[in-house]
């Protein structure tokens, strides 16, 4: 007889990876979940004493190549954190809180303390994000992935009322542009990043002094989640528009938050960069317009605001544990984007 674990399936290690990781996942929870974990779907009551008008943002995303590098360096527990992170660091662009995440992670072959380290991360990023995780998938999938890989995804759900989107439509020529530090890479740029810097695992574990730590710890830091700041400082200042910067850097995102008839002016040098930025623009001999067309240059999150505010934001983004800076303004003319 050939049972499904002949073929590569093991029933009783997904059932030990659920056991491994509901503690995870039980710390995440809000009152407004209506369901444990290991039903079919999440349950989750919106609270309708909030909203007047209230209105569901989604956002879904995965952490792409960086997975590699995590491979490599065999370090699982703050991959999740990444996951979570590209989702609601999405949402919030639209001035919506987090609600609820799911998750979801294919592997070649379930070794249940691989997965429950993995989901460790995602519910850290969902303890600091503030959402619930209600649930996900662990597919395997003998054959489709190499032995030791796993792909990672998520989803996410937020809400706004419907009054407090932001949405870009009120920015105007001369309202300033703050930019929110990143952690560092976060999650995009990769295929670059591995290509120009050819990691191994002795690479990976060399101390390098300019980044204070070794490639394999800066690669691996996880993705900053931007939550709790964006949302103090939507509660005390008119936001006109926010700006996640992903894949594509700043040219392709800055520009995706602003009213036609504008465009972006950035000022190089009014901010912060973490020495990664200049190792790997270095190492592949790259043009300042690749660069920043491709990594976040250590500026996680951007926003349009009121000249006459934007020294507070400043501020509150600092008494929140974030630095911020102001690094340019808006100016008329065709949708885009200039480096000063």
């Amino acid at each position: 007889m050939t049972t499904y674990k002949d073929a590569g399936v093991d029933i009783e290690a997904g059932y030990e990876a659920v056991k491994l990781m509901r503690h995870h996942i039980k710390s995440t929870m809000r009152p407004e979940v209506l369901a444990d974990i290991g039903g079919f779907s999440g349950l989750f009551q919106l609270d309708k004493s909030k909203y007047t008008a209230p209105v569901l943002v989604s956002g879904t995303d995965g952490v792409g190549t960086k997975l590699k590098i995590a491979f490599l360096y065999d370090k699982h527990d703050t991959i999740g954190i990444d996951c979570v992170a590209m989702c609601v660091n999405d949402i919030i662009c639209s001035g919506a809180e987090p609600l609820f995440f799911l998750d979801y992670i294919a592997v070649a072959k379930n070794r249940p303390e691989k997965v429950a380290e993995i989901v460790k991360g995602v519910a850290a990023g969902c303890l600091t994000a503030g959402c619930a995780l209600v649930g996900g998938e662990t597919a395997e999938m003998p054959g489709f992935y190499s032995d030791n890989e796993y792909d990672l995804a998520g989803f996410a759900v937020g809400v706004v009322e419907k009054s407090r989107i932001i949405d870009g439509r009120n920015i105007k020529e001369g309202d300033k542009l703050i930019g929110i530090a990143s952690s560092g890479l976060h999650s995009n740029g990769y295929s670059l990043v591995r290509k120009l810097l050819n990691p191994n695992v002795e690479k990976m574990n060399q101390f390098i002094q300019s980044l204070g730590c070794s490639l394999g710890e800066e690669l691996l830091r996880p993705t900053k989640i931007y939550v709790r700041t964006v949302a103090s400082i939507c509660s005390e200042f008119e936001i006109k528009g926010i700006s996640h910067i992903t894949g594509g850097g700043f040219t392709e995102n800055i520009p995706r938050m602003l009213p036609v008839g504008m465009r972006a002016s950035i000022t190089r040098g009014s901010w912060a960069m973490r020495p990664i930025f200049r190792i790997l623009q270095e190492a592949g001999e790259l043009s300042d317009k690749e660069i920043y067309n491709t990594f976040n240059m250590g500026i996680g999150l951007v926003m349009a605001v009121d000249p006459g505010c934007a020294d507070e934001v400043v501020a509150c983004a600092a008494d929140n544990d974030d630095e911020a800076f102001i690094i340019g303004e808006v100016t008329s003319g065709e949708a885009g984007l200039d480096l000063c």
